[in-house]
């Protein structure tokens, strides 16, 4: 299954750390940022989370919220959260039916050996729960910022 823009953000409620729960139904009427990243406190997906938190005031002052999402375990989320001060929830997808819902769960290729891993995607939904804009195979530096414009343009 994969997403597009235009579609319905799809259904999930996750749980998510500091003992939180995240579902699609909390975020009515309010534009939000799903991302997908591959593993918890890797290179990449700490400089992707950093970029976020950084972000944070800004996209706060223009109504938005943030999640991350991975199939890490929940103790290895809130280690990762803990380390970086990370502020906005980050969800576990253990299962991977969220993951496979948004089409971030793709077939990758390193050194000649495909397998199925997460695509570092991000999900940028309107307050009319629709998707509003996609970003697949992200590349992680200016990355934030690009959501974040995305975003100002939506309000």
């Amino acid at each position: 299954m994969s997403v597009t823009e235009g579609d319905i953000c799809p259904d999930f409620t996750l749980q998510a750390t500091g003992g939180r729960t995240v579902a699609r139904d909390d975020y009515k009427g309010r534009p939000f940022v799903v991302y997908f990243y591959p593993k918890a406190d890797t290179p990449g997906c700490t400089k992707e989370a950093c970029a976020f938190q950084e972000a944070l005031p800004a996209l706060g002052r223009i109504g938005i919220e943030v999640i991350g999402v991975s199939k890490d375990k929940m103790s290895a989320l809130e280690k990762f959260a803990a380390k970086y001060d990370l502020a906005f929830p980050l969800a576990s997808d253990e299962a991977g039916g969220v993951v496979e819902a948004f089409g971030a769960w793709v077939e990758k290729s390193m050194y000649g050996r495909t397998y199925m891993g997460i695509d570092r995607a991000t999900f940028l939904i309107g307050a009319d729960g629709r998707v509003a804009k996609i970003w697949h195979k992200v590349k992680v530096p200016g990355h934030a910022k690009a959501v974040m414009d995305a975003a100002a343009a939506l309000a």
